[in-house]
C-alpha cells in the first residue's frame, strides 16, 4: 500500500550566498519548507528568494517565525510578556505575507522556530497564541504530537500537523534534547536515516537514556544548517521512497 509523507526543512535562515545556494538545492528534495521570518534570521530579501523558489519547485511554503532574538538564532526562551510577544510575532509574519504575495505564493502553514517551538509544545499562553495566528490566517500549525498546542489546536478546530525530527535526539518523555546537551544533534547520516524512517513507519525510536519512543509523525523535518543536510536529504528521499513513500506535503 502506498503512503505519503512530507518532508520538511527550515529555510532562509543563513543568508550568505552559500547558504541561499545549498537552501535552494535542498527545495528540489523537500515537499515542504518553513521560511524564517527575520526573528532568528531572515529578511525581505531571503523570504522572497524561498517564497519564489519554492513555488518554481512546487514546495508548500510555511511561516517559520521566533522569539526577537537573533542574537541567540532563537534558541534560547526570553522573558517577554504575550503581548509583547504577539507584537513581535505580528511584525514578523507582515514581512513575511510581503514576501508572499509579491512573489505571488501562498503561505499554508506556520510553524516556531527554536524555543519558541520547544516552549509553546507545553505551555498554554503560548499553545493559545500560536493557534489563535493559525486560526485567524487559517493556516495548518506544525508541531509535536500529545502535546498542549495539539490540543488546543484541536479545540479550535485548525489543522495540526505532527512533526518528527530526523537529526534530533528525543528524550524518553518524547520531547527534544536541549541542543545544550552532548548529543542533541544526530550528526552521523545513518542514525538520521535510521531514525526518519524509523518515525516515518511509526515504529518506536532510540531515547537518548536508552529507551525507546513512539513519536507521531506525518511530515520529517530536516534543519537545513546541519553538517551534511543536502546528502542527507537526498538518502532520506530515496530511502523514504524505496520504502514505499510518496513525498508530498500534507496540508
Amino acid at each position: 500500500m502506498t503512503k505519503s509523507i512530507d518532508l520538511n526543512a527550515d529555510l532562509g535562515e543563513d543568508e550568505s550566498p552559500t547558504g541561499i545556494a545549498r537552501d535552494i538545492a535542498i527545495m528540489d528534495i523537500v515537499s515542504s519548507c518553513n521560511v524564517a521570518c527575520g526573528g532568528h534570521a531572515g529578511s525581505l530579501a531571503t523570504m522572497s528568494t524561498m517564497a519564489r523558489t519554492a513555488k518554481d519547485k512546487n514546495v508548500a511554503v510555511g511561516a517559520h517565525p521566533s522569539y526577537p532574538d537573533r542574537e541567540n538564532f532563537g534558541r534560547q526562551s526570553i522573558d517577554i510578556s504575550i503581548e509583547d510577544l504577539a507584537k513581535a510575532l505580528a511584525d514578523q509574519l507582515t514581512v513575511m505575507k510581503t514576501a508572499a504575495r509579491e512573489t505571488g505564493v501562498m503561505i499554508q502553514h506556520l510553524k516556531p522556530h527554536g524555543a519558541l517551538y520547544n516552549d509553546a509544545q507545553d505551555d498554554l499562553a503560548l499553545s493559545q497564541l500560536l493557534v489563535a495566528i493559525a486560526k485567524a490566517e487559517q493556516w495548518t500549525l506544525v508541531g509535536m504530537s500529545r502535546s498542549v498546542m495539539q490540543a488546543k489546536a484541536i479545540e479550535q478546530d485548525v489543522r495540526f500537523l505532527c512533526e518528527g525530527f530526523i537529526d534530533r535526539r528525543y528524550d524518553q518523555s518524547a520531547r527534544l534534547v536541549s541542543r545544550a546537551e552532548a548529543g542533541a544533534v544526530i550528526g552521523d547520516n545513518d542514525g538520521r536515516l535510521s531514525q526518519g524512517l524509523a518515525l516515518a513507519q511509526a515504529r518506536p525510536v532510540a531515547a537518548e537514556d536508552g529507551s525507546h519512543v513512539l513519536i507521531a509523525a506525518q511530515t520529517l523535518c530536516l534543519h537545513s544548517d546541519s553538517d551534511g543536510a543536502l546528502g542527507t536529504a537526498k538518502a532520506m528521499s530515496d530511502i523514504l521512497q524505496k520504502n514505499g513513500f510518496i513525498i508530498e506535503a500534507q496540508h
